[in-house]
């Protein structure tokens, strides 16, 4: 199975990301919106725009709520016709979720341990756990819940690939091309690394967003990709 990369649109308006997005014709056409753009940038009609446009989508709302509304909201997002979205891998958010993406093409992603956090940050939160044995452990729930794939450092996909099969999407944020600035997080890997271990989709933001040629930027990145 061959990776694919996910354009993380990590900015703060609308117009910016359209600019961006457009920049990337022809080399890239799967993004992520965020927390900063759906709340602050009009990122679901965004979305909706992209789909429209022929683009894949993946909603990054990491939900989490009692189980009806984790349900609709789930449903919401389903109806709009994206690609993938995110909720924290907790059994009842997962159940909840693959209920309300039930007739749809939504991807449900369960989050199992955010790649800003190492094992301090973790222990700070009050878990009393490794990350891998979490990871394995939330991974193993996800598979049982019957969602469509796991958000994960790469430092974890390979264990992962072993627990929950070969059909399950592993997709990998915190991912960095050599040499590049890891900036807010703690568990890095680069582009060809990230495909070996067998992640399915690498989510690449601010390497790719934050500089002045985004297509070079994510043609290095995929160019990286193909050499794992």
């Amino acid at each position: 199975m061959s990776a694919e990369l996910i354009v993380g649109l990590d900015v703060a308006s609308r117009t910016e990301a359209e600019r961006i997005v457009e920049a990337l014709d022809g080399t890239a056409d799967f993004f992520k919106i965020g927390y900063q753009l759906f709340y602050g940038g009009d990122g679901l009609a965004l979305g909706k725009a992209l789909l429209a446009a022929k683009k894949r989508v993946f909603f990054d709302l990491k939900l989490l709520d009692i189980d009806n509304t984790v349900e609709k909201g789930v449903a919401a997002i389903a109806q709009t016709g994206a690609t993938m979205l995110t909720v924290h891998a907790y059994p009842h958010a997962m159940k909840a979720a693959v209920k309300g993406a039930a007739g749809s093409s939504l991807c449900v992603l369960g989050v199992t341990v955010l790649t800003s956090l190492d094992q301090d940050g973790l222990s700070e939160a009050g878990y009393d756990i490794k990350i891998p044995a979490l990871v394995a452990k939330r991974s193993l729930l996800a598979r049982e819940t019957g969602i469509g794939g796991i958000v994960a450092s790469a430092f974890e996909a390979e264990r992962i690939r072993k627990i929950v099969g070969p059909e399950m999407a592993i997709v990998t944020p915190g991912i960095r091309p050599q040499g590049a600035e890891h900036g807010d997080q703690k568990r890095v890997m680069t582009p060809a690394q990230a495909v070996a271990t067998g992640a399915t989709h690498l989510v690449v933001g601010r390497p790719i967003v934050a500089v002045t040629d985004p297509k070079a930027a994510a043609q290095d990145i995929l160019a990286q990709m193909g050499k794992a």
